[in-house]
C-alpha cells in the first residue's frame, strides 16, 4: 500500500519514472477491488447457493419421509479395516440390517446406521426417499445457511486472492522491464566510460 501513497507524494517528484505511477494505480484499483468487490462478489456467491441451498431443502422435505424400520440382524463389519481409529469403525456396532416399508407397502431390507446400539426385533426411526432407498436426514434451514456463508467467504477469498495475485504478476513485469531499461543504460554509459571528455 505504499505505492497508493507515491501516487499523491510522487506526483511532482522529478526523479518518478512511468512504472512507479503505474505501479501506484495498480496497487489503489487492487485495493478497491479487494476492499469493494471481493465482498461483493461473496454476498452474490452466498445469496445465490443459500437459495439453492433452500430450494434443496425443500426437495429434500418432499422426497424424503420417516418409516419404522425393524432390525433383521447386526451388518457385518469389513473384514480389513486400513484405519482401526476412522469414523466408520467408530459406527461399526451401529450397522445393522433391517426392513422397512416401501413404496406401497412393500418390504425393503438393507444395510443401514441405526440411532442407537440396537438388537434383533427392535424398532427405530429412519429416513426414506419416495423409492424406499434409505437417505440421510433432510438439510436444514441453519445447515443451508452456514455453507451458504461459508461458501460467500470463500468466493470473497478466492476474489481478494486473484486480484493480489494478478497485482503481484503485473508489478513483476513492470519490476522486470525497469531492470530491462536499467541494464540497457549502463549498457550504454559503459561504452563511454573512462573515456576523456566523456559526457561533457
Amino acid at each position: 500500500m505504499r505505492a497508493i501513497a507515491g501516487i499523491w507524494h510522487w506526483r511532482h517528484n522529478p526523479l518518478r519514472r512511468r512504472t512507479d505511477r503505474w505501479e501506484a494505480w495498480l496497487a489503489l484499483m487492487a485495493a478497491l477491488l479487494i476492499a469493494v468487490g471481493a465482498p461483493c462478489a461473496g454476498w452474490f456467491a452466498g445469496r445465490a447457493a443459500h437459495g439453492a441451498l433452500l430450494e434443496a431443502v425443500r426437495l429434500q422435505r418432499e422426497q424424503r419421509h420417516l418409516v419404522w424400520a425393524t432390525v433383521d440382524r447386526p451388518a457385518s463389519p469389513n473384514p480389513v479395516d486400513p484405519d482401526p481409529e476412522s469414523a466408520s469403525q467408530h459406527h461399526v456396532h451401529l450397522r445393522v440390517i433391517a426392513r422397512w416399508p416401501g413404496p406401497g407397502g412393500a418390504p425393503r431390507t438393507g444395510e443401514v446406521i441405526a440411532p442407537r446400539p440396537v438388537e434383533t426385533g427392535d424398532r427405530f426411526r429412519m429416513w426414506a426417499d419416495e423409492r424406499g432407498r434409505a437417505v440421510p436426514r433432510p438439510m436444514d434451514e441453519e445447515t443451508a445457511a452456514t455453507h451458504a456463508v461459508l461458501a460467500g467467504l470463500g468466493c470473497a477469498a478466492a476474489v481478494g486472492g486473484l486480484v493480489e495475485g494478478g497485482r503481484r504478476l503485473v508489478v513483476r513485469q513492470l519490476m522486470a522491464r525497469r531492470f530491462r531499461r536499467w541494464d540497457a543504460a549502463w549498457a550504454r554509459a559503459g561504452q563511454d566510460w573512462g573515456r576523456a571528455g566523456a559526457g561533457s
